[in-house]
């Protein structure tokens, strides 16, 4: 059985990161979404609000599960059992710092693989800084983030 980590900070979570999932998905048999905790990062979202908003795009899907974790990924994944990390990609700029981060990985743990998926071309631009930017100046969101959790990321930007 084929199982698989796909890690992140999700804040906010957006058509991109739904892009990866719902491709994985189809691709193993088991994913786990996981938020990464990084308690050196400033999030704008709680760790609970980018679970509560995984869980809600995720909730057709019987082969996805949502969790966050802190410290090391490959920790992580070797607690969860799965020796395979799923990296999306959006342009070679991501690449350069993915890569290194896998080689890292390959260090610390060499029984756990990363795989790279790139983003499908219509969400290349974007990230979730992007929609934090273009939300935080009341802009349209609406073809940058899944319909399920609009209404939370605008309303979390309306009193800023």
């Amino acid at each position: 059985m084929a199982k698989i980590i796909y890690p992140g900070s999700f804040d906010p979570v957006t058509k991109g990161h739904l892009d990866i999932i719902d491709r994985a998905h189809r691709v193993f048999d088991f994913v786990t979404v996981s938020v990464l905790e990084n308690p050196r990062k400033k999030a704008t979202f709680t760790i609970e609000e980018r679970v509560e908003m995984l869980k809600k795009i995720t909730a057709n899907y019987d082969n996805v599960e949502v969790d966050y974790f802190r410290g090391l990924l490959v920790d992580y994944a070797a607690q969860k059992g799965v020796k395979i990390v799923i990296k999306g990609l959006r342009a070679v700029s991501d690449f350069e710092l993915e890569f290194q981060m896998a080689l890292v990985n390959q260090k610390l743990n060499p029984s756990i693989e990363t795989l790279f998926m790139m983003t499908s071309t219509k969400y290349a631009h974007l990230s979730s800084s992007i929609v934090k930017e273009v939300a935080s100046f009341g802009g349209d969101i609406s073809e940058l983030v899944p319909p399920e959790v609009h209404d939370q990321i605008k309303t979390k930007f309306a009193f800023q």
